[in-house]
């Protein structure tokens, strides 16, 4: 399906919505998850658990939101945290420079590019604004970061653009307190803040909104001695080389130099393999490498998960070998000290970072997921079971001759275990479709028989077979077809 249908299907059925939209001055670029929305998300974010922070026995913290101008002054975000705009000399409207030459010349232009590159290819392509027909002033930077004022003297900090800056400052605490040994995964999920040029799309390009990022500290001279290598040595990637994607294990991948060595390889598995079980066709996702242009003014070594859809390919997570980058900024701003003791070696650790995109990725997983049955008349959102944001529906076939009761009984015996949803109105073909559209797999349906002999009819949502079970049952198979893997 498209994005028209994925927002229509968000907008009606309670998945994400615009934020303050009952006012007329509501700003872009800030949405709202609704009771699907947020259930979907919650779902995803315990397989992210499940999938790396678990099964790499990393630890997850939860920072402020707000913090220092000291900590955005040493991570180089308050001087290279910034888009290139453009001014119309005309009406006065503001455009990013690398997003209005892709739109009107199918051009792709690093955001990092030179400002003067961007003035070049405006004039030669006669870049117009798009409102007025005016022309630009000269090319400048905008940064991106929200500043706020704490306490009556207005004292200067800021919303974090990232989350990850907490995770470095506390670094050297985790690894004290929790006995930490190299490497060591520290995860967060938060919300970050951008105050973004030109915010479009929902949910693929925010002022507000969640990442789930793990940083992984580790000694670089170690980086291709990890036993646990041998865990992932034969899980595939898909990666762009030059023109074309080619599948690589990665055992090869290592060994042909296509990445550096068995430590990012290690983490790109891990990523793979996690967003395999949330249903994103992987046959329509790439790790790209980002030339020195593209990539973020503190990386050495940058891969792009990316995923196609049908509005181009959506970056997901940005995976960055930064070094010791943040460690030794931190360390010189503050004057603290952030080397460690791997063994009987002192090492200020390096650090590699998978930065994911829960928005981008929720949406893409609704694309994916969403189809349309024109045989059966309706919209299905096939989406994984352990991911449906209603695990079941639980309706009666009427609401006369005591089925209604009946039906609230079976309801209250299942509700605290599963997220399911109660519906006596309408007709049962309508239900069953509202339920096949918000994705839940099952439904249970309560009919005369049911009073008969304590049997109920279970609906699948996407081959629509029927299967009579005992109420008894229900429990121990919904537990099954929902669990994760």
């Amino acid at each position: 399906m498209n994005y028209e249908s994925v927002m229509k299907l968000a907008l009606e059925r309670g998945f994400y919505f615009p934020s303050c939209e009952v006012y007329g001055d509501a700003k872009a670029g800030f949405w709202e998850y609704g009771p699907t929305g947020v259930s979907i998300k919650n779902k995803f974010l315990e397989l992210w658990r499940r999938e790396l922070v678990r099964r790499d026995r990393m630890l997850e913290i939860d920072g402020s939101q707000i913090m220092s101008k000291s900590v955005f002054d040493a991570s180089g975000h308050l001087g290279n945290f910034a888009d290139p705009i453009i001014k119309c000399k005309k009406c006065g409207l503001t455009f990013r420079a690398d997003k209005l030459i892709q739109e009107v010349t199918n051009m792709e232009v690093p955001e990092s590019a030179a400002l003067e590159d961007f003035d070049k290819i405006i004039q030669e392509k006669q870049i117009v604004c798009t409102k007025c027909k005016g022309a630009f002033d000269s090319t400048k930077k905008f940064n991106m970061m929200f500043r706020v004022g704490i306490g009556p003297e207005d004292e200067e900090a800021y919303l974090r653009p990232e989350t990850c800056q907490s995770i470095f400052v506390d670094f050297p605490r985790l690894f004290k307190t929790m006995r930490g040994k190299l490497p060591l995964g520290i995860a967060q999920i938060g919300k970050s803040f951008r105050n973004e040029i030109a915010p479009r799309q929902s949910l693929l390009r925010l002022r507000e909104f969640y990442q789930a990022e793990i940083e992984v500290f580790c000694n670089p001279q170690k980086l291709n001695e990890l036993d646990k290598f041998i865990e992932i040595e034969n899980t595939s990637l898909r990666i762009q080389l030059t023109d074309k994607i080619q599948i690589l294990t990665c055992k090869d991948a290592v060994e042909q130099g296509v990445i550096p060595n068995k430590f990012v390889a290690y983490y790109l598995a891990l990523l793979t393999e996690f967003y395999q079980k949330t249903g994103i066709n992987m046959e329509k996702s790439r790790f790209r490498k980002l030339d020195d242009k593209e990539k973020a003014f503190y990386a050495d070594i940058a891969f792009d998960f990316e995923v196609e859809t049908t509005i181009g390919w959506l970056e997901l997570v940005a995976c960055n070998y930064r070094s010791d980058y943040d460690l030794s900024s931190h360390a010189k701003k503050s004057k603290e000290k952030f080397e460690v003791m791997d063994n009987d070696e002192k090492v200020l650790p390096h650090v590699f970072e998978i930065s994911m995109g829960v928005d981008r990725s929720l949406y893409t997983i609704l694309e994916h997921s969403l189809r349309e049955d024109k045989e059966n008349d309706r919209m299905v959102l096939s989406i994984k079971p352990y991911l449906a944001p209603t695990h079941v529906g639980v309706l009666s076939l009427v609401k006369k001759d005591g089925l209604a009761e009946k039906t609230d009984e079976v309801y209250r015996q299942i509700r605290t275990k599963f997220d399911s949803f109660l519906d006596h109105s309408g007709a049962i073909g309508r239900r069953y479709r509202r339920l096949d559209e918000i994705g839940a797999p099952f439904a249970i349906t309560v009919d005369h028989q049911t009073k008969e002999d304590d049997t109920v009819t279970i609906r699948y949502r996407d081959d629509m077979a029927q299967n009579r079970v005992n109420i008894s049952e229900l429990e121990s198979i919904l537990s099954k077809e929902t669990a994760f893997p």
